[in-house]
């Protein structure tokens, strides 16, 4: 079953959810949509309350609950209660919020998003862009952050046609080609800029993100003609193409004396910017 991991805003509030395209339905974290829903600082209590009351009354959405693992604030993933989009729905008529009815409206605009991305992947990145601009982005970096995304999927589609499994290989191989071309470990590289379960490509700098593609589309050269046939040898070459990146970064840091990877993440840059402004 393949799942595309987001993180959904619905009035600057995070939603975490997951795509399943063989069921092609977004499925929601309950807790983040009460959160939402009754702007209570303790949405796992009222959740697990009104769990109780909708199991009591026969609910569907209470007694068949799907539970899907979801990254949580300390970068860990749990068990999360999940709903699809019609669930949802059954679950706001029990909610008594003033944010319900812009809420139901969001839900039926999230999905309508996703069928005409599918038709139409453009819209996609048009939709990633105006996100990036609302929280402040240059379109300069999102301009390159938009080109990492592509150079990415080429990257997962080359390991998927080698054979790579989702999941930890991908995080493994990922963790090679940083490790070559930056010097750390994705973990320690999220630590150093002061990270927890932000995206780490969002935080990088436009140098960072252009050395990042370089190993990552170098990687699916080398793939490409080599043709790997195991998982050791998926892993020999994603070093390869980190370390070719690796060399490149070394080479730009010695004739400037500045070095690329650095603790600035995108809180401190915005804040930076708006200080010249």
């Amino acid at each position: 079953m393949t799942r595309e991991t987001a993180i959904k805003l619905f009035e600057q509030k995070q939603i975490r959810s997951l795509w399943n395209e063989e069921d092609e339905k977004w499925y929601f974290s309950i807790v983040d949509v009460i959160e939402v829903l009754t702007e209570t600082a303790n949405s796992r209590k009222y959740w697990s309350v009104l769990k109780l009351r909708l199991k009591k009354e026969g609910s569907e959405l209470a007694t068949n609950c799907s539970q899907l693992k979801m990254m949580s604030a300390d970068g860990k993933f749990y068990k999360t209660d999940v709903a699809d989009t019609e669930q949802l729905f059954r679950l706001i008529q029990s909610v008594p919020s003033k944010k319900a009815e812009p809420f139901k409206l969001w839900l039926a605009q999230v999905g309508r998003e996703r069928i005409d991305e599918i038709e139409d992947p453009e819209l996609g990145f048009d939709r990633l862009m105006e996100t990036y601009l609302k929280k402040g982005y240059s379109k300069e970096w999102i301009n390159q952050r938009l080109k990492s995304i592509e150079v990415r999927k080429e990257l997962t589609d080359e390991w998927a046609e080698r054979g790579v499994k989702k999941g930890q290989e991908y995080a493994i191989l990922t963790d090679e080609i940083t490790k070559a071309w930056s010097g750390l470990s994705v973990r320690d590289y999220k630590s150093f800029k002061g990270l927890k379960n932000q995206n780490l490509r969002d935080n990088m700098s436009n140098l960072e993100l252009v050395l990042n593609m370089l190993a990552e589309a170098t990687t699916t050269e080398i793939s490409k003609e080599k043709k790997p046939k195991s998982f050791a040898e998926n892993k020999k070459i994603a070093k390869q193409g980190g370390t070719i990146a690796g060399n490149t970064r070394k080479e730009i840091e010695s004739k400037t004396g500045k070095k690329i990877v650095t603790a600035q993440n995108a809180t401190t840059a915005l804040n930076k910017k708006k200080s010249l402004e």
